[in-house]
């Protein structure tokens, strides 16, 4: 015979499959973050885009539906076994080994606030609402 507890446990997860979306809607309102495409090599100007973001999810999540959305903004990355997403592209300007080229992730926390280099990449950093996401092409 099942406890209550167990029978809680059922009802809830089954509630979740249930409803569409409970898991991947937005939270407490919209969640906005800006996305800046900075190139520091060409000097070409810098492309400002706004993307939508589910509670706590993470930046590449947030790319990826602003790649399917808008039909200016298009990257590629491929997925190193021991650290993850790479960045290799972004709007067709991709970095080379070569040349010491590279897609830098940046972020500016809130309006006026510092510009910070996360310690980790697009695949596990959590952008905040409001956050400036800056992609900057540069070398190292």
């Amino acid at each position: 015979m099942m406890s209550m507890m167990t029978i809680a446990s059922f009802l809830s997860a089954a509630l979740l499959l249930l409803v569409p979306g409970i898991l991947t809607e937005k939270a407490y309102g919209p969640n906005l973050i800006e996305l800046t495409i900075v190139n520091s090599i060409s000097n070409a100007p810098n492309e400002t885009y706004s993307a939508d973001m589910v509670f706590r999810g993470i930046l590449l999540g947030a790319m990826r539906r602003l790649q399917e959305t808008n039909s200016d903004f298009k990257f590629t990355y491929t997925e190193d076994p021991n650290y993850g997403p790479f960045l290799e592209s972004v709007n067709g300007v991709a970095g080379v080994n070569a040349e010491h080229t590279y897609w830098e992730l940046l972020v500016q926390t809130g309006e006026n606030g510092p510009v910070i280099r996360p310690d980790v990449g697009i695949g596990c950093y959590i952008p905040e609402p409001n956050d400036r996401i800056i992609l900057k092409f540069t070398k190292w």
